[in-house]
């Protein structure tokens, strides 16, 4: 019995926990019956071996009963996970890893209701999610579609639930998401109806928690629909469902509220509404709004209070000092590099320009009205922005100044106000002197231009304004080449400056490289699309470069911007006439004469049209109009008989030569005519006609006489021209050669032999001067940009809406 007895060695007395894992088989018990019998006999083991049977009832074998083949020890004498297989010489495995991996997982079955639920939901939310990207990526429809289909796929999914669960499992969070996205949508798309309708589905349903201010997006539909008593009583509906906690949300509610009654007009209620968000939270829209309704109602005191709030409201944005280096460290200069320009500094930078317009904006319209004077006003408003935080604006107050005193007319204070930045800072000694060179540009004072102009580049050599007006004033003295290089360095230093882009496809075309010429308008055509100047420029160009084809087709691109410009009509008259096609000429000659019945070569082509199309009835309109815009012309009065004539209206021609020689009594012409119809019409005053006639004609022989013996005596000296009645019949005194191409075509009329035909001497050029004629020829001046900024006073009303 002992020979199984195992004593612990000597050498391990000192290890206090040896001999655990040793095993008596002493303790082993041994099972003596079968299962299958009543009475199991369990030998007991004692102290010193002995084994004594028990039988038990139930059979159950005890602690150490050997199961599997392996006998299972007393839990009191073996560690944890020890098994006597592990003695026999089987590997240690406490996790039972040797057994194998795990069973696979049972498959889900996809016909169960559960996953059919679960995978409806899923897809709905991807609907919702598709929706919403196509939103931001500005495809509205598509939006707008996957929206009704995530509502669709959505009622499928409530009515599976409902079948199989009970009504409280419902994800109410999902049918909220799908019922607002598919209501923004609505908006986005302008279908206001169906998406008030939404909205109201979801304000009703009381089982979603804070849909009551969902009513502010209701306010603003209805505000786009101009349906402004119905917008204030949702956003009041909105304010008084959101608890006070929610100050953000609360202050642009009452801000909408208050753009709202502006738009009503009741700027009482206004005023109320942007004083309390004034007082709890100012901001710069607010501050802006409320200016506008003490302007609207003509309260000077509070508009002076209102301005002085809106200066101080703070712009929450960082001093510029933390992007300057403070030392050479390269790391920290990276660092200031990276961070001069990214979305936070770009963000101030737009923060500061908005407070910046609002400002100005604000001053410029209160100035005039809030003292005696404009003048006053904008001391005023300048002295209230020097003790601000926005002092560098003073001096744009002050140059608006000077520009508003240009609006008046007032030319002599404009340059007084501008010449007091002459000691200055750099930047504003340069804007105050390319204004004032500009100025003198337009007044045609070119040697104080070209001063102010040096003035102004050499404070900021990098101002493209003062670069193009000092290459205005070279060209004004004909200096072409180097105006170019003037307008290629202000393109250099900004290459949108479009004035120096514009000359300098002039200054091309003036040293007739046309080719250079047409590639800068062609340019500035892709800058601005619709510019009228621009279009007549390229047209030009491809004229002169004797291309009517493409002149007539940008002539085309001009009149469809400008539909009732009479010159750029006219002009394509003319180029279809010099390619022969009378019926398109005369139309477009015809629809300059509709538009502006006062050009006098557009008058006369008409005439001359319908002479030579034998409608001389139609003729004398156009001749009878050019009379009476140039009433000392004998021509278009004897052009007139000339009509009557050969329309057979003897007697009417008669009567009217008769009057020509009443105001022209020297006429030579009339008095032909007028012995030619009474001799033919038997008349008395014939032989009184003739004895005119012939004493004329000796006058005008002496007169030649005079001339040519003047010339042969003193070295081709030049007489002074005579009237009317010394006007040869061949002559044509137009001053411009397109009236010397019509009178030329008047005289090769058929019978234009005839004296009546002939001009005079004495033509007064009272052409029409369009302003896409020579004021286009003239190089563009750069005054600052805020010379041609309009009051925008306006246009921030309705703009303040919650964003949904």
């Amino acid at each position: 019995m002992m020979q199984n007895v195992h004593l612990a060695p000597e050498t391990d007395e000192d290890d206090l926990y040896s001999g655990y894992n040793d095993y008596n088989p002493t303790y082993d018990t041994e099972i003596t019956a079968k299962i299958p019998s009543t009475a199991v006999t369990r030998p007991v083991a004692t102290g010193y071996g002995s084994k004594t049977s028990l039988a038990s009832s139930m059979g159950r074998p005890m602690t150490g009963a050997i199961q599997d083949g392996v006998t299972r020890p007393m839990t009191a004498v073996r560690a944890a996970g020890f098994t006597k297989a592990a003695v026999r010489g089987s590997a240690f495995d406490p996790l039972g890893q040797s057994r194998g991996p795990a069973p696979p997982l049972e498959a889900k079955n996809e016909d169960s209701p559960e996953e059919k639920i679960r995978q409806l939901e899923k897809k709905v939310n991807e609907l919702v999610e598709e929706s919403c990207i196509a939103n931001s990526c500005g495809d509205l429809k598509l939006a707008l579609e996957k929206a009704k289909d995530a509502g669709r796929k959505e009622r499928i999914l409530v009515r599976q639930r409902e079948q199989v669960t009970t009504p409280e499992n419902i994800n109410l969070d999902l049918t909220y998401s799908v019922l607002f996205n598919l209501a923004s949508q609505y908006s986005a798309n302008e279908m206001y109806a169906e998406a008030l309708n939404t909205y109201q589905v979801i304000v009703k349903n009381k089982m979603f928690s804070n849909a009551g201010r969902l009513k502010v997006n209701m306010g603003n539909i209805y505000l786009k629909q101009r349906n402004y008593s119905k917008a204030i009583k949702f956003y009041r509906m909105a304010l008084d469902q959101i608890p006070s906690v929610h100050k953000e949300m609360r202050i642009k509610i009452m801000q909408n509220i208050g753009v709202t009654f502006i738009k009503t007009g009741q700027y009482s209620d206004a005023i109320n509404s942007f004083e309390h968000i004034m007082s709890l939270a100012p901001n710069l829209k607010a501050g802006f709004n409320l200016i506008l309704s003490y302007f609207a109602v003509g309260d000077r005191d509070k508009m002076k209070k209102a301005f002085q709030k809106l200066i101080a409201v703070p712009l929450e944005i960082d001093e510029d000092d933390k992007y300057i280096s403070p030392s050479d460290d390269p790391h920290t200069n990276l660092v200031i590099e990276a961070i001069k320009n990214d979305h936070l500094r770009q963000m101030e930078r737009e923060r500061k320009a908005m407070a910046e317009k609002y400002i100005m904006t604000a001053a410029k319209l209160i100035a005039p009205v809030i003292e005696t004077s404009f003048a006053v006003g904008y001391d005023w408003c300048v002295e209230v922005v020097k003790a601000s935080q926005y002092v560098e604006l003073a001096n744009d107050l002050e140059i608006n100044k000077a520009i508003t005193y240009l609006r008046q007319k007032d030319f002599n204070q404009a340059v007084e106000t501008l010449k007091m930045f002459e000691k200055k800072d750099s930047r504003v000694k340069s804007a105050a002197a390319t204004n004032l060179s500009f100025l003198y540009y337009l007044e045609n004072e070119f040697a104080q231009a070209s001063s102010y102009a040096d003035l102004a580049v050499n404070s900021d050599r990098y101002n493209p304004s003062a670069l193009t007006n000092k290459g205005n004033t070279v060209f004004a003295n004909g200096d072409y080449e180097k105006a170019a290089e003037f307008y290629k360095e202000a393109l250099r230093n900004d290459s949108s400056c479009t004035e120096a882009l514009y000359n300098i496809g002039l200054t091309y075309k003036r040293l007739n490289r046309l080719d250079e010429a047409l590639d800068c308008f062609l340019k500035l055509h892709a800058i601005l699309r619709n510019s009228a100047q621009v279009l007549y420029q390229i047209a030009n160009v491809y004229e002169l470069m004797e291309d009517p084809n493409q002149a007539i087709e940008w002539l085309m691109q001009l009149i469809s911007v400008v539909p009732t410009d009479s010159r750029a009509l006219s002009k394509l008259g003319e180029l279809y006439d010099s390619e022969g096609d009378k019926s398109q000429a005369f139309q477009y000659y015809y629809e300059s004469y509709r538009y502006f019945p006062s050009n006098i070569e557009v008058i006369e082509w008409l005439g001359a049209y319908y002479i030579d199309t034998q409608f001389c009835e139609k003729a004398i309109q156009y001749f009878e109009r050019a009379s009476l815009i140039q009433p000392t012309q004998v021509k278009w009065q004897l052009m007139v008989a000339s009509c009557f004539r050969r329309s057979g209206n003897y007697q009417k021609a008669l009567d009217t030569y008769k009057d020509i020689h009443r105001k022209f009594p020297e006429n030579v012409e009339c008095l032909r005519f007028l012995v030619r119809l009474c001799t033919d019409i038997g008349l008395k005053e014939v032989q009184e006609y003739a004895t005119k006639l012939k004493r004329l004609e000796k006058m005008k022989e002496i007169r030649e006489q005079r001339v040519r013996s003047g010339r042969d005596g003193g070295g081709g000296s030049r007489s002074r021209r005579e009237g009317s009645a010394g006007s040869d019949s061949g002559q044509n005194c137009s001053a411009s050669s397109k009236g010397e191409r019509l009178s030329a075509k008047l005289r090769a009329l058929p019978g234009t032999n005839e004296p009546y035909e002939s001009s005079s001497n004495k033509e007064i050029d009272a052409s029409y001067v369009d302003p896409l004629g020579p004021q286009i020829e003239r190089p563009k001046t750069a005054a600052r940009k805020r010379i041609d900024e309009d009051d925008f006073a306006d246009e921030e009303l309705g703009d303040d809406l919650l964003p949904e």
